[in-house]
Order: structure tokens, then C-alpha cells, then sequence
């Protein structure tokens, strides 16, 4: 759990959105594997935590009928954030709550590359490892993405925008739905 969680962080550590809510270093660095946690941390007991090369890119998913962890969501942002962000992040969270597909379907909370790593194919080889087994099931896979630079990449892993998210100071996330194949 510990590598996949450091990965995770090293991967985030330039998002727009994950800076906002924490831009200083070291509170970054202390709140954001909570976050990640309760986002996703349903992933290590069901299974569905996949890595390559050592931990080198990580993802984190969440199979039909599993559910993020909506309650620890906002507890770690209450306990973690400055009070300023608090609505601004809450208004967020509501909105993603809202867009978030009824029906069954993959999630993807967290997908990330240790910056070392990054535009080297890992990433796009392990999404690409992660949708065979998402495809067996012939179900759609969803995610929100905090960084406008990703849109491409997951576009061309069959992930087409949806919607977004955005609320006061708090950069957008965008929402991305991949049909069943």
C-alpha cells in the first residue's frame, strides 16, 4: 500500500487541482495519501490495485458496486485543509458526486507515474493492461481527471469529456466516460 501511496504522491505533486488543495510542501506531502486513500482505498481490498515496473505507475480501481469512500472524503478535507478552501473544494465534491455514473461501471480514481517515468509509455502500457480486464467485464469505465494535460492521453485510450467540475478558486476536473467494449 505504502509504494503504491508514494508513487501516487510523486505523480500528483504538480496537479493543479491536489496543489490547490494543499500548496504547501509539507502539508502536501502529510495529507495527500489520506485523500488518496479514502478516495481509493477500497482498491486494496477488493484487489483491484494494478502496478508496473516496480511500482513505477500505479491504478487504482474501484470495480462495479464499489464506492469511494464518500464520508472519509470529507472528513480528511475537513481535518487537512485551510478553512478558506473548505466550500470551494465541498461544491466540487458535490458536483463530482452528481456526474458520477448510476449505473454499473469501472472506476478510476487514481492513475499516476513516478515523474522519473513519466513519458515513457508506462502509463499508457498499464491503462492499456488495466481496460483488458475492465473489457472482460463489457462495462463502461469512468474517471475525473484534476490535470487538462491527461484529457489527450486517456481521449486516446477510448475515454471521451462528459462534464466538469468547478467551484470559486478551485481548478476544474474533468469527467471522462469510456463505453462498454
Amino acid at each position: 500500500m505504502a509504494m503504491a501511496f508514494d508513487t501516487l504522491t510523486l505523480a500528483f505533486a504538480v496537479d493543479p487541482v491536489e496543489r490547490w488543495l494543499y500548496p504547501e510542501p509539507q502539508r502536501y506531502l502529510a495529507s495527500f495519501p489520506k485523500f488518496v486513500e479514502a478516495f481509493a482505498g477500497e482498491a486494496f481490498a477488493e484487489e483491484t490495485v494494478w502496478q508496473a515496473d516496480m511500482f513505477s505507475a500505479v491504478a487504482l480501481w474501484l470495480p462495479p458496486g464499489t464506492q469511494a469512500d464518500g464520508a472519509g472524503i470529507v472528513s480528511v478535507l475537513e481535518r487537512t485543509l485551510e478553512s478558506t478552501k473548505h466550500q470551494d473544494a465541498f461544491a466540487v465534491l458535490e458536483q463530482m458526486d452528481d456526474a458520477h455514473p448510476s449505473f454499473p461501471h469501472w472506476y478510476l480514481p487514481w492513475l499516476g507515474v513516478d515523474p522519473a517515468r513519466q513519458g515513457t509509455g508506462l502509463g499508457g502500457r498499464l491503462l492499456t493492461d488495466c481496460l483488458q480486464v475492465v473489457d472482460r467485464d463489457h462495462l463502461p469505465a469512468y474517471l475525473e481527471t484534476p490535470n487538462p494535460r491527461t484529457i489527450p492521453f486517456y481521449q486516446r485510450h477510448g475515454f471521451a469529456v462528459t462534464g466538469e467540475a468547478q467551484s470559486g478558486q478551485c481548478p476544474p476536473i474533468t469527467f471522462m466516460l469510456r463505453p462498454a467494449h
